[in-house]
Protein backbone atom coordinates (compact mmCIF):
# COMPACT_ATOMS: atom_id res chain seq x y z
CA UNK A 1 0.00 0.00 0.00
CA UNK A 2 1.26 3.39 -0.89
CA UNK A 3 1.70 6.09 1.98
CA UNK A 4 0.26 9.39 1.92
CA UNK A 5 1.28 12.59 2.87
CA UNK A 6 -0.09 13.38 6.40
CA UNK A 7 0.84 16.14 9.22
CA UNK A 8 2.22 15.46 12.70
CA UNK A 9 0.19 17.57 14.96
CA UNK A 10 2.93 19.96 17.60
CA UNK A 11 1.77 21.35 20.79
CA UNK A 12 3.37 23.68 23.11
CA UNK A 13 3.38 25.07 26.42
CA UNK A 14 4.03 28.08 28.35
CA UNK A 15 4.82 29.29 31.73
CA UNK A 16 6.49 32.09 33.49
CA UNK A 17 9.53 30.85 32.00
CA UNK A 18 8.36 31.30 28.24
CA UNK A 19 7.30 28.66 25.18
CA UNK A 20 8.59 25.20 24.58
CA UNK A 21 7.22 24.22 21.50
CA UNK A 22 7.16 20.31 20.65
CA UNK A 23 6.03 17.73 18.03
CA UNK A 24 6.05 14.32 20.27
CA UNK A 25 4.48 12.00 17.60
CA UNK A 26 7.42 12.79 15.38
CA UNK A 27 9.36 9.78 15.57
CA UNK A 28 13.04 10.98 14.56
CA UNK A 29 14.22 7.09 14.57
CA UNK A 30 14.83 6.81 10.49
CA UNK A 31 16.23 10.49 10.33
CA UNK A 32 19.83 10.51 8.75
CA UNK A 33 20.17 13.67 8.11
CA UNK A 34 19.00 17.35 7.91
CA UNK A 35 19.05 20.69 6.61
CA UNK A 36 17.79 24.32 6.93
CA UNK A 37 16.05 26.66 3.79
CA UNK A 38 15.92 30.15 4.58
CA UNK A 39 13.65 32.53 1.61
CA UNK A 40 13.99 35.95 2.32
CA UNK A 41 11.97 36.65 -0.64
CA UNK A 42 8.11 35.59 -1.08
CA UNK A 43 8.62 35.13 -4.58
CA UNK A 44 11.44 32.89 -5.00
CA UNK A 45 10.03 29.09 -5.94
CA UNK A 46 11.92 26.70 -5.34
CA UNK A 47 11.07 23.22 -7.46
CA UNK A 48 10.10 20.57 -7.81
CA UNK A 49 12.41 17.94 -6.43
CA UNK A 50 11.23 14.57 -6.41
CA UNK A 51 13.06 11.48 -4.41
CA UNK A 52 12.12 8.09 -5.67
CA UNK A 53 13.49 6.03 -2.70
CA UNK A 54 13.93 8.90 0.24
CA UNK A 55 11.64 10.30 2.53
CA UNK A 56 11.57 13.70 3.70
CA UNK A 57 9.48 15.84 6.63
CA UNK A 58 9.41 19.58 7.07
CA UNK A 59 9.60 21.83 9.80
CA UNK A 60 8.66 25.63 9.49
CA UNK A 61 10.33 26.97 12.75
CA UNK A 62 9.96 30.91 11.61
CA UNK A 63 7.22 32.26 8.93
CA UNK A 64 5.34 30.12 6.41
CA UNK A 65 6.12 28.41 3.60
CA UNK A 66 3.78 26.70 1.05
CA UNK A 67 4.64 23.35 -0.04
CA UNK A 68 2.89 21.80 -3.14
CA UNK A 69 3.52 17.57 -3.30
CA UNK A 70 2.95 15.55 -6.80
CA UNK A 71 3.09 11.77 -6.57
CA UNK A 72 5.42 11.17 -9.37
CA UNK A 73 3.78 8.99 -12.10
CA UNK A 74 6.78 8.04 -14.31
CA UNK A 75 10.36 8.69 -13.51
CA UNK A 76 11.30 10.09 -16.69
CA UNK A 77 8.66 11.74 -18.21
CA UNK A 78 5.64 12.70 -15.30
CA UNK A 79 2.48 13.92 -16.11
CA UNK A 80 2.43 17.65 -16.32
CA UNK A 81 -1.21 17.30 -15.26
CA UNK A 82 -0.57 15.34 -12.06
CA UNK A 83 -2.77 16.70 -9.42
CA UNK A 84 -1.13 18.73 -7.10
CA UNK A 85 -1.08 18.41 -2.93
CA UNK A 86 -1.12 22.22 -1.42
CA UNK A 87 -0.61 22.66 2.17
CA UNK A 88 0.53 25.72 4.40
CA UNK A 89 2.87 25.11 7.45
CA UNK A 90 3.20 27.93 9.56
CA UNK A 91 5.94 28.05 12.52
CA UNK A 92 2.55 29.16 14.99
CA UNK A 93 0.93 26.07 14.12
CA UNK A 94 3.87 23.76 14.81
CA UNK A 95 3.46 20.90 12.56
CA UNK A 96 5.61 18.27 10.38
CA UNK A 97 5.05 17.38 6.96
CA UNK A 98 5.95 14.02 6.28
CA UNK A 99 5.99 13.47 2.52
CA UNK A 100 6.55 9.66 1.67
CA UNK A 101 9.14 8.11 -1.01
CA UNK A 102 7.85 8.88 -4.37
CA UNK A 103 7.00 12.73 -4.29
CA UNK A 104 8.17 15.98 -5.70
CA UNK A 105 8.18 18.89 -3.45
CA UNK A 106 7.57 22.70 -4.96
CA UNK A 107 8.58 25.18 -1.77
CA UNK A 108 7.75 28.84 -1.67
CA UNK A 109 7.85 31.40 1.35
CA UNK A 110 4.53 32.62 2.61
CA UNK A 111 6.18 35.15 4.57
CA UNK A 112 9.35 36.87 4.38
CA UNK A 113 12.35 35.56 5.88
CA UNK A 114 10.95 32.35 6.59
CA UNK A 115 13.11 28.87 7.46
CA UNK A 116 12.48 25.28 7.68
CA UNK A 117 14.04 22.41 8.65
CA UNK A 118 14.24 19.03 6.34
CA UNK A 119 14.78 15.90 7.70
CA UNK A 120 15.94 12.51 5.28
CA UNK A 121 15.87 8.91 6.06
CA UNK A 122 19.68 8.75 3.75
CA UNK A 123 22.96 10.03 4.09
CA UNK A 124 24.28 12.57 1.94
CA UNK A 125 26.43 9.81 -0.20
CA UNK A 126 22.78 8.60 -1.48
CA UNK A 127 20.89 11.53 -2.13
CA UNK A 128 22.97 12.00 -5.47
CA UNK A 129 21.85 8.85 -6.52
CA UNK A 130 17.88 9.54 -5.74
CA UNK A 131 17.79 13.16 -6.95
CA UNK A 132 14.97 14.52 -9.69
CA UNK A 133 14.68 18.29 -10.62
CA UNK A 134 11.65 19.34 -12.62
CA UNK A 135 11.28 23.34 -13.61
CA UNK A 136 9.46 25.12 -10.91
CA UNK A 137 6.43 25.20 -13.49
CA UNK A 138 6.95 22.03 -15.17
CA UNK A 139 3.46 20.87 -13.09
CA UNK A 140 0.89 22.79 -14.83
CA UNK A 141 -2.21 21.56 -12.54
CA UNK A 142 -4.09 24.34 -10.59
CA UNK A 143 -6.48 22.47 -8.87
CA UNK A 144 -5.14 21.91 -5.57
CA UNK A 145 -5.79 19.32 -2.68
CA UNK A 146 -5.48 20.92 0.52
CA UNK A 147 -3.95 18.61 2.54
Amino acid sequence: MKSEPRLITGGNHSDFRGTIYFVNDFNMEAVKRFYRIKHDDTSVIRGWRAHRIEQRWFYVFKGAFEIRLVEIDDWINPDPALKQIGIVLNAESNHVLHVPKGYATCLQAAKADSELIVYGDYTIEHAVNDNYLFPFDYFKNSRIKVL
